[in-house]
C-alpha cells in the first residue's frame, strides 16, 4: 500500500466549548511511523485533542501541521488521515467488501484499485476471505478489524484510534491491541491512540502523552511515564502507587535526607532522596508496590510492619493490602507460590528502599527531584 509516513506538530493548541476550556497550551511533535498515545482519565481531552486533529473540531487558537503542511483550514475530509471508532462504525447493510471500499468509493477511484486497496488492507487484518459476510455475522472483534480495513484502505497519512478496544472482553482487548501494533509497525504509519487504560498504552506506544483537565502532564516513553512521572497525578494515574505525608529533616549524606512521617500513635524515621528538597519541611513520599522489599531481618532504615488485611491474586502477582498504624500500604509479590501468602490478621515486615522512593510537592503535586521540581 502506498502509505505515506508523516509527523504530526501541534503548537499552542487550544479549544473552548462555550466557557469550558477543553483543551490548553498543548504543545507536541508525533515523529514518523511513531505510535503515539493520549492517555488519561474520561473527559480530560484526549477525545478532544484527537478531533480537532482529525478536523472534527476547529481549535480556538494554535496551529496543527501535518508533515509540511500546515492544516489549520484544511477540511477533515481533506486531510486524509484515518479514523477507527469506539464502536466500529460500520454500516450493518453492507458486506465487510463494501465497508472497506465505502471511503474509496466517495473518492470515486477506478474500481480496479478499488478492489485492490480493499483485498490487501483485509489481507493486513487477517479477513480475507470474509468479503461477502455481513456485520452480524462477525465478532466484536472482526469487526473492529473491518473498521481498521477500512481506515487503511485508503492510505491515509495518519491513522487515529478513538479508545477503539474499549467494548471487547479483556481476552479480545489484548489480542487486538497487539494485531493493532503489529499492522501499524509492518506499514510504517504514523498512529495518535486515545485511550483511559494504562495498561494497554504502556504496552502498545512507542510514547504516552498524559492528559488531563485539557493540559498535557507529561510526554514521555513508556518506562519513562511509570519510572519517572514528573508530578503526582502521572504517577497516581498509570499504575499503583503508596503515597503519604512526610516531614523532612536533616541531611542523611549521599545525596539522602532524613524524613519522618505520623503512623497512628508512633512516629516513623525514614530516608528519602535530598534532590530537589532544600529548603523544603515537608513534602508527599511515594513507592511503588513491587520496590517494597519484604524482610523478617532487622534492615538499617524505612523498615515497616503491618497487618495484612486483605490479599489479592491475579496469576503472576498476589497483591497484599497492609495496615500500617492506620496507613494504608499495598506491597506486591511476584510469582507467588502456593501457601506463600501470608494470612489475614498476620504481620508483615518489609522495607522501602530509598532510591525506590518518589517526593511530589505537597501543595501543587510537582515532583521533587535533581534542578528542582519538575
Amino acid at each position: 500500500m502506498g502509505i505515506l509516513m508523516t509527523s504530526i506538530k501541534i503548537s499552542n493548541l487550544e479549544k473552548r466549548f462555550g466557557d469550558l476550556l477543553a483543551l490548553s497550551d498543548i504543545n507536541m511533535h508525533i515523529g514518523e511511523g511513531e505510535f503515539f498515545t493520549l492517555l488519561g482519565p474520561s473527559g480530560c481531552g484526549k477525545t478532544t485533542l484527537l478531533r480537532t486533529i482529525a478536523g472534527f473540531y476547529r481549535q480556538d487558537k494554535g496551529d496543527i501541521w501535518l508533515g509540511d503542511e500546515l492544516i489549520n483550514d484544511v477540511p477533515a475530509y481533506k486531510r486524509n488521515t484515518g479514523m477507527v471508532f469506539q464502536n466500529y462504525a460500520v454500516f450493518p447493510h453492507m458486506t465487510v467488501y463494501e465497508n472497506v471500499a465505502y471511503g474509496l468509493k466517495v473518492r470515486k477511484l477506478p474500481a480496479k484499485e478499488i478492489d485492490t486497496r480493499v483485498k490487501k488492507a483485509l489481507q493486513n487484518v487477517h479477513l480475507a476471505g470474509y468479503e461477502d459476510r455481513t456485520p452480524d455475522k462477525l465478532s466484536g472483534g472482526q469487526q473492529q478489524r473491518v473498521g481498521l480495513a477500512r481506515a487503511m484502505a485508503i492510505e491515509p497519512r495518519v491513522l487515529l484510534f478513538d479508545e477503539p478496544l474499549s467494548n471487547l472482553d479483556a481476552k479480545l482487548r489484548v489480542e487486538m491491541r497487539d494485531e493493532i501494533r503489529a499492522v501499524q509497525k509492518s506499514l510504517g504509519i504514523t498512529a495518535v491512540y486515545v485511550t483511559h487504560d494504562q495498561e494497554e498504552a504502556l504496552v502498545i506506544s512507542d510514547r504516552i502523552a498524559v492528559v488531563n483537565f485539557g493540559r498535557i502532564q507529561q510526554i514521555g516513553v513508556p518506562w519513562e511515564i511509570y519510572k519517572n512521572p514528573s508530578n503526582r497525578f502521572v504517577a497516581t494515574f498509570v499504575g499503583k502507587i503508596n503515597t503519604f505525608d512526610i516531614v523532612l529533616k536533616e541531611s542523611a549524606g549521599n545525596g539522602l535526607r532524613h524524613a519522618e512521617f505520623r503512623s497512628g500513635d508512633q512516629v516513623v524515621p525514614f530516608i528519602v532522596p535530598a534532590a530537589g528538597t532544600e529548603g523544603r519541611e515537608e513534602a508527599v513520599l511515594a513507592f511503588r508496590p513491587e520496590d517494597v522489599v519484604e524482610t523478617s531481618q532487622a534492615e538499617s532504615q524505612n523498615r515497616l510492619s503491618g497487618i495484612l488485611e486483605a490479599t489479592s491474586f491475579l496469576g503472576t502477582v498476589a497483591s497484599l493490602e497492609l495496615n500500617v498504624n492506620g496507613l494504608n500500604v499495598v506491597v506486591e509479590r511476584h510469582r507467588p507460590k502456593q501457601g506463600d501468602i501470608p494470612a489475614v490478621g498476620s504481620r508483615v515486615e518489609f522495607a522501602v528502599p530509598a532510591d525506590a522512593c518518589l517526593l511530589f510537592d505537597k501543595k501543587t503535586g510537582d515532583r521533587l527531584r535533581e534542578g528542582g521540581s519538575r
